[in-house]
């Protein structure tokens, strides 16, 4: 096991968890793991570098997916923006409390509707339910981006994948 291989490791592991913290950067976290490995690891022009502007694209892409997915969310269930900057504070609120992931966003989109927006308790309900389902959509695809991108990695680093492939 190489010491590049050990770097992206931490780096992925890091990145997984900190793909449940909503202030935390974690697909540039990826990111930057994959590209200090790759330069640790005797940076080659050929196939690193698409390798590396492949991943960037990534990088930038998941952090669409996460406000898209948000916003579809929202608007899909008749919420306001207010809802979705609500659910994204809630979510902050809730990394201290416990099922804070869920209750946080969820709490913070209805308050918002209820508050600022003034919506009567079913509508407010309806468009943080669609905030709510937003934001878990954006996570799961973010999880499932992040898991292929560090697997990818990971074998790409593996010394045993390399004599498989000729590299």
């Amino acid at each position: 096991m190489s010491l590049a291989f050990l770097i992206f490791l931490v780096a992925w592991m890091v990145g997984m968890v900190a793909t449940f913290v909503p202030v935390l950067p974690a697909t540039l976290i990826i990111f930057l793991g994959a590209l200090g490995a790759t330069l640790l690891d005797g940076f080659q022009v050929w196939p690193d570098l698409p390798f590396l502007l492949t991943f960037g694209a990534l990088t930038i892409l998941i952090g669409f997916v996460d406000n898209l997915a948000s916003a579809w969310g929202a608007r899909r269930y008749g919420g306001s923006k207010q809802a979705v900057w609500g659910a994204l504070i809630g979510g902050l609120a809730g990394l201290f409390i416990p099922f804070g992931l869920i209750v946080g966003p969820l709490a913070g989109a209805l308050l918002a509707e209820l508050l600022v927006v003034r919506k009567n308790l079913p509508d407010a309900l309806r468009s943080a339910w669609g905030t709510l389902v937003g934001l878990l959509t954006g996570l799961g695809a973010k999880l499932i981006l992040h898991l292929l991108m560090g697997i990818y990695e990971l074998w790409r680093l593996w010394e045993p994948a390399r004599s498989v492939v000729g590299a």
